[in-house]
């Protein structure tokens, strides 16, 4: 089934108040208020991987959100230059003005919980999808030790995309990582649960398109690619982008083979 690009458009709000720092992870995300009166969780493109960590939570957020799985509403959030000098924090502020510009945010899940995969399940289905959209993006940050998974509402949801897509740190041999197996997935968080990859691999095969791909890839903001790689013309790194994408979504069965040889690994101990 066709996914209406339109439907994934995000809409822009500006940050109307800092909230607090999140200060789980490396990125210090922020908690904020838009001016639309909501509350959202901000990547900030000052922090860590910058503009590159921004590149990857979009792709991977809108990907996961074209299939089934859910993962809480993305939004662009502008932060103008005044923003954050009235902060006492001198590190926040620091990052508060390094962000100024186009950033990203996600809804805030009020009382949401950490998902623990000692004591939370799901099914093998909705695990196996995970599993394979982790794989596929190349998500390295979805472990035991931090799963970037909440239960919200009494379902699981996805956060933090922001380590996906690491081919992209050294740009250089980006044809060999397209078509890697994913070695991380070993360590994946629900690869014990995940016991129906190949009918994960057909469901999400049908739901990913490579008009899927080209329409988000087209929708990265240029500001932030521009920050991301000065040297490379955004069109040129959408393009890669856009190949890379298709290219794992064509040889998925390398990536989904691997998991199920790495899942009979782990049970097997």
């Amino acid at each position: 089934m066709a996914i209406d690009l339109e439907l994934l458009k995000l809409r822009r709000s500006s940050v109307a108040r800092y909230i607090a720092p999140l200060r789980e992870g490396g990125s210090l995300p922020a908690l904020a208020e838009g001016d639309d009166g909501y509350k959202y969780v901000v990547k900030l493109r000052g922090a860590g991987h910058g503009a590159k960590a921004l590149i990857s939570e979009f792709i991977g957020g809108l990907i996961a959100s074209a299939t089934d799985l859910r993962v809480p509403q993305l939004m662009l959030l502008d932060l103008d230059e005044d923003f954050g000098r009235t902060e006492g924090d001198e590190e926040i502020q620091n990052l508060l003005q390094a962000s100024r510009g186009l950033n990203l945010g996600m809804h805030f899940l009020s009382g949401a919980l950490t998902w623990d995969v000692s004591v939370n399940d799901t099914t093998p289905e909705e695990a196996s999808q995970i599993v394979w959209i982790d794989a596929f993006l190349t998500n390295v940050d979805r472990t035991a030790r931090n799963t970037n998974m909440l239960l919200w509402n009494g379902a699981l949801w996805l956060i933090d995309h922001g380590a996906s897509l690491y081919f992209h740190h050294n740009w250089t041999g980006w044809e060999q990582a397209a078509l890697s197996p994913f070695p991380y997935v070993k360590d994946h968080a629900l690869l014990r649960r995940a016991s129906r990859m190949l009918e994960a691999d057909a469901v999400m095969r049908s739901l990913i398109t490579p008009e899927l791909i080209t329409g988000i890839v087209g929708m990265i903001p240029d500001e932030w690619l521009a920050q991301a790689e000065p040297g490379i013309a955004p069109e040129e790194q959408r393009r890669v982008y856009r190949t890379f994408l298709t290219t794992r979504l064509e040889n998925s069965r390398i990536f989904v083979d691997h998991a199920i040889a790495a899942r009979k690994q782990l049970l097997s101990l």
